[in-house]
């Protein structure tokens, strides 16, 4: 039966990449690439031998991927006819999945900052805590009510937005998790599991031996090779103020961020929500 399954989403495909790869020819025009238009030009766009040789492939290979056959297509030989083609993003990510080719997304610049409108959904989720991490945990935005369950004066010492290094470098005391010995290994695991996409890049490569020189911690639990991937959670927090707060931990997907996640957390309990609402009430008195 799964062969049989397999076989007929194969066939959809293949004309489904055939109409996708013509519509897209055709938007493209001489002019667009620096060619001359030249003289009766029958069809609008680009033709056929014009895309493989601006992509480097020869006529008969691209002109069987249009038509759908079943040719073996590699990421770098798509990657040449999307930007032939000004594929955007999601266009070159729809032409892999036809083409059944893993899809790598452009990591050569990495999220930074979140942007003002992905601010402003997390700055409405208050009274809710909400951050924006990155794969790697680097904190990219946070809420008003984040701040004010993970503001420990310690982690202000070690001065890299990263959830990882605040957490593995400050004294366990000063930790804002309760059970960090039982909560610390998940995010690694986490982490892990998103370093899978990243293995070789000189960023990620150098975060991993930079906090595994710093925390022996970390680097035991690198070690174990453990994977997991990102998913709801009830978390014990401590504060200073009024002591543990027990949070569920929601992730939620960003279009046009890939790999960073929007955390919100809930009170799990109303004790804990009670808790929640004087640290509210003590960063804003005018709103109680």
């Amino acid at each position: 039966m799964g062969d049989v399954t397999t076989l007929a989403t194969t066939q959809c495909r293949r004309p489904e990449l055939a109409a996708f790869l013509r519509g897209r020819r055709a938007r493209v025009t001489p002019e667009d690439v620096g060619m001359p238009p030249g003289p009766r030009r029958r069809t609008p766009g680009l033709r056929r031998e014009e895309v493989a040789q601006l992509s480097g492939v020869g006529v008969t290979w691209y002109t069987w991927l249009e038509q759908g056959r079943p040719i073996n297509a590699s990421p770098q030989v798509l990657d040449a006819v999307a930007r032939t083609l000004r594929l955007d993003p999601p266009e070159r990510e729809h032409l892999c999945h036809l083409a059944k080719v893993p899809f790598e997304p452009d990591r050569e610049v990495g999220a930074r900052t979140a942007g003002p409108e992905i601010q402003g959904i997390i700055d409405a989720l208050d009274p809710h805590p909400a951050v924006v991490y990155s794969a790697r945990y680097d904190i990219l935005a946070t809420n008003a009510a984040y701040r004010d369950l993970f503001f420990v004066p310690r982690t202000l010492e070690i001065g890299i937005p990263n959830a990882l290094w605040m957490l593995f470098l400050v004294p366990e005391a000063d930790c804002p998790l309760v059970f960090r010995d039982a909560e610390l290994p998940v995010m690694v695991a986490t982490l892990r599991s998103a370093y899978g996409r990243h293995v070789g890049e000189p960023e990620w490569e150098t975060f991993v031996r930079k906090l595994s020189a710093a925390s022996p911690f970390f680097a035991r639990l690198w070690e174990s090779g453990a994977v997991v991937p990102p998913g709801p959670r009830v978390k014990t927090f401590r504060h200073a103020t009024v002591g543990e707060l027990r949070m569920t931990s929601v992730s939620l997907s960003i279009n046009g961020m890939p790999e960073c996640r929007i955390v919100a957390y809930t009170p799990d309990d109303e004790e804990s929500g009670q808790r929640a609402a004087v640290l509210r009430e003590a960063r804003n008195p005018a709103a109680s």
